[in-house]
């Protein structure tokens, strides 16, 4: 059980106990009065016992009636007021023809309290005061024989204490009362908390599930990305050699170099495909520097497609993130296929730049260039596959693709990615 439970727990058995003390209080103390009453006579002291007794039970009654059988009545400030001014002129006709109900009288102090609101309350406890100090001097008769001034100063002395100790009590009222509404808050508070927390777990496992998805499709984009760089490249090269070795069938030399070729390609892409399969990095970065691997990937480009290639680094070439040296050879081994099937340059020219927080890779050709706008076949004004999955690699490094071509202008293409160092996070 919570603290703020055991609290209001504990708030209500002591607002249960007081209801009960103060519901059975009125009617104890009034049989204990009776009962000393009716003995007097035992000790030679005379009453009249009709009196007292009809008094008795007109009080019973009117307790009954508005403090017992009417609870739905106490809420109704005028009526309780009645109720208690009544009820103090009983006691009142009690105590003067018994002293001794002057006990009874103490009951008018906590029903003040209770049934009576605000200033009233302090009105209210001058009853009791003033009755009980007729039982103190023994009667009326005492006080009708001259000792008047007697019963007023008891009376005041009563009658200050009862408010002191009303205020008193008024303060400890108001600091339940306020206690009880701070735990009602908390109680609300810690409603709408584990609403939230439940509103947030479910949240949560949306966010897992749509994770574990998101991580799901940009896996496989990224298998098909690694595939298209790498297999398809691959074979790509292969066909274009052994397209070139049929055409030379009649110059030997010729023959030997495109088949030599051919043989190369397909077993640096048996190579990558092993490596794909297994998830690491290219093999060229697990065995040289960017810069490097991208100026390997360009020679042998270049002695396949007899094109002049050049490779210039500007800045601090220094490691960078294992994610942003693939996306770049990869785009630089995508850029130089598509130079390869589309483009009919006769030059290209790769930069790689090293910035502070940036590095770029540009991809320069003298080709006949293409409108980057114009629509495929399939719809789409991406290009194939080649140009989408370099945009979406860099785009997967927060980065940017930037493609400018036209017409018999040639093409330039930039990659810009952020300069994640190596063994940065993602």
């Amino acid at each position: 059980m919570s603290i703020e439970a055991e609290l209001r727990e504990e708030f209500d058995r002591w607002e249960r106990e007081e209801t009960a003390v103060l519901q059975v209080l009125p009617y104890f103390l009034l049989a204990v009065c009776t009962l000393i009453t009716l003995l007097l006579p035992l000790w030679g002291v005379s009453l009249h016992l009709p009196a007292v007794l009809g008094l008795t039970i007109a009080t019973t009654i009117w307790l009954l009636w508005f403090h017992t059988l009417h609870r739905e009545w106490h809420r109704h400030a005028p009526l309780m007021g009645l109720y208690y001014a009544g009820l103090m002129v009983l006691a009142a006709g009690l105590v003067a023809i018994a002293p001794w109900y002057g006990l009874f009288a103490f009951v008018g102090y906590p029903q003040a309290f209770h049934y009576l609101k605000g200033r009233w309350r302090y009105v209210g406890v001058v009853a009791p005061a003033t009755i009980s100090a007729v039982s103190y001097l023994g009667g009326v008769a005492t006080i009708t024989g001259g000792l008047w001034w007697a019963w007023l100063a008891i009376s005041l002395i009563s009658t200050v204490l009862a408010w002191v100790f009303s205020y008193f009590v008024e303060m400890a009222d108001q600091r339940n009362h306020k206690q009880k509404r701070a735990l009602a808050e908390l109680h609300e508070a810690n409603v709408k908390l584990e609403a939230a927390l439940e509103e947030n777990a479910g949240l949560h496992a949306q966010l897992l599930v749509q994770a574990r998805e998101a991580g799901a499709l940009d896996e496989r984009q990224r298998m098909a990305r690694e595939i298209h760089d790498t297999l398809a490249q691959g074979l790509a090269g292969i066909l274009t050699q052994l397209q070139a070795a049929e055409q030379t069938l009649d110059e030997p030399p010729t023959l030997r170099r495109h088949m030599t070729n051919a043989m190369n390609l397909a077993r640096e892409s048996l190579t990558e495909a092993r490596r794909t399969v297994h998830a690491v990095e290219p093999a060229m970065l697990a065995e040289a520097r960017l810069p490097d691997a991208i100026n390997d990937v360009a020679r042998r480009w270049a002695e396949m497609t007899q094109i002049d290639t050049l490779l210039t680094t500007t800045g601090d070439a220094r490691p960078m993130h294992a994610d942003v040296e693939v996306a770049l050879l990869r785009t630089a081994q995508e850029a130089l296929a598509n130079v390869a099937k589309h483009a009919r340059a006769s030059r290209v020219g790769l930069t790689l730049s090293y910035m502070e927080d940036l590095v770029t890779l540009d991809v320069r050709d003298d080709g006949i260039g293409f409108e980057p706008g114009a629509k495929r076949a399939n719809g789409s004004t991406n290009g194939g596959f080649g140009l989408a999955g370099m945009r979406q690699r860099v785009q997967r490094l927060a980065g940017r693709l930037e493609i400018e071509s036209e017409v018999g202008g040639g093409t330039a293409i930039s990659a810009i990615v952020p300069a994640i160092p190596a063994g940065g996070t993602d």
